[in-house]
């Protein structure tokens, strides 16, 4: 391993590509090698159950983290970030597409100010029904979270430690980092960088993991609005809907009282109950919600079955 520059982690999260791991970490090592950087490779086995952990053990300098079982790309870019103790963190994919070639233009990009730089697939190599889907993903993405990004799934980046370090992935919210990061205050650039169309297996995205992302960006936009003040939502709410409650009893009262109607089989006295009572149930949600955002217990969600490390 070569002395001088900055440390390079790059992380890899792999899951079924055992035709592919031993091609990218040749690429890696024959780009990284005439840089003046010393360098580790990590790869993380997201719980394959073909013969990629098998491929991953013959890979040498690498260091490889294998789950018990698959828990999602999120989890996997967790481990190598938790592993991972270079000056730059890295990431890509193990599928080939992405180009290894291109990791000293982000070095390059970085070291111009920012804390995390994005891949741009300008010129997107995948079917058309995929290039559709992201084109709306990222539309939309760009509209309600105010980063201008073009390919905010983009696996192929370059993070600062800091900003690695301080990410909590799970579900599929590895596709909003560049939101997250933006959202804790980080500086987030971007840069094209060269797609290649897949040499082996199949794409691991589908409808059902369109309609789970879509779950996760409703939780992303709540997150980068309330999650430190879940009463601002919850509160503002449960209030709302009490005070309207309130009203309407108050008004069955005043007839019951002074017009001496009958209230008692009347929906609006129901619809008034209801209201008070939601008002309350939503209103306690959010003192809840504070409460454990101030215990702060926050953990991981992965199981590791064993670490390789091939220097």
């Amino acid at each position: 391993m070569e002395s001088g520059g900055k440390k390079l982690s790059i992380v890899v999260p792999v899951f079924n590509e055992e035709e592919s791991v031993a091609d990218l970490h040749k690429e890696i090592v024959d780009t990284l090698r005439p840089l003046n950087h010393p360098y580790e490779v990590i790869f993380v086995d997201d719980g394959s159950n073909d013969g990629t952990l098998a491929e991953l053990k013959k890979l040498s300098p690498a260091k490889v983290i294998s789950f018990s079982r698959n828990f999602g790309k999120s989890q996997a870019l967790q481990a190598g970030f938790d592993e991972a103790d270079g000056d730059y963190i890295v990431t890509l994919d193990g599928d080939l597409q992405d180009d290894p070639r291109e990791i000293p233009r982000l070095v390059s990009a970085i070291n111009e100010g920012a804390d995390l730089i994005c891949g741009w697939k300008h010129k997107r190599q995948d079917p058309f029904s995929k290039k559709i889907a992201s084109k709306i993903a990222n539309g939309a993405a760009r509209m309600f979270t105010g980063v201008d990004v073009h390919d905010m799934n983009c696996g192929f980046k370059i993070y600062r430690p800091h900003v690695a370090k301080s990410l909590r992935l799970y579900g599929d919210m590895h596709r909003y980092i560049p939101s997250l990061a933006s959202h804790m205050g980080f500086a987030v650039g971007e840069v094209a960088v060269n797609h290649r169309p897949r040499q082996f297996g199949a794409s691991k995205y589908g409808l059902g993991r369109f309609i789970n992302s879509s779950f996760d960006f409703i939780t992303l936009i709540f997150l980068r609005r309330f999650t430190d003040r879940p009463m601002h939502l919850f509160g503002l709410f449960g209030s709302v809907l009490f005070m309207l409650g309130v009203l309407v009893l108050g008004y069955l009262s005043w007839e019951k009282i002074f017009e001496g109607a009958s209230i008692g089989s009347r929906p609006l006295l129901l619809l008034g109950a209801l209201l008070v009572i939601v008002g309350f149930q939503s209103f306690s949600l959010g003192f809840i919600g504070e409460l454990i955002i101030r215990q702060n217990r926050e953990g991981r969600q992965f199981n590791i079955k064993e670490k390789i490390n091939n220097i």
